[in-house]
């Protein structure tokens, strides 16, 4: 399990049912590294903002790490973390590397609508 305050995906069922459960997944499936953790924070910290976007992370060398690792649009990257952005189980869009957070935001934006306004 990875030391972040995200929910975790950790086997091929929780995979599936965060799937099948929300139209709108964000899966960041990396280590706990240097490249990883700028994710995993500006993950943490949009995760209220979009509350129409279910927000997961998953270890890179875990049991559930295929479903991310074997798909088609991830077979060119080199580095970690793969994140993955799923709309109704398909895939709508997929970074490598370290990704800022304004990055993140443009690909929530863009694959999921704005974020939600808060009161």
């Amino acid at each position: 399990m990875l030391n972040t305050n995200l929910n975790h995906i950790e086997s091929d069922s929780e995979f599936q049912k965060v799937l099948d459960e929300n139209e709108n997944v964000m899966v960041c499936c990396g280590r706990e590294g240097p490249m990883c953790l700028p994710v995993y924070d500006a993950m943490e910290s949009l995760e209220d903002k979009y509350e129409n976007v279910a927000f997961r992370d998953m270890r890179f060398d875990g049991p559930a790490a295929h479903n991310i690792k074997s798909l088609p649009e991830v077979q060119s990257f080199t580095g970690l973390p793969f994140t993955v952005y799923f709309k109704k189980g398909q895939v709508v869009a997929a970074t490598t590397s370290i990704q800022t957070k304004k990055q993140i935001k443009q690909i929530l934006d863009q694959a999921f609508g704005r974020e939600a306004k808060v009161a």
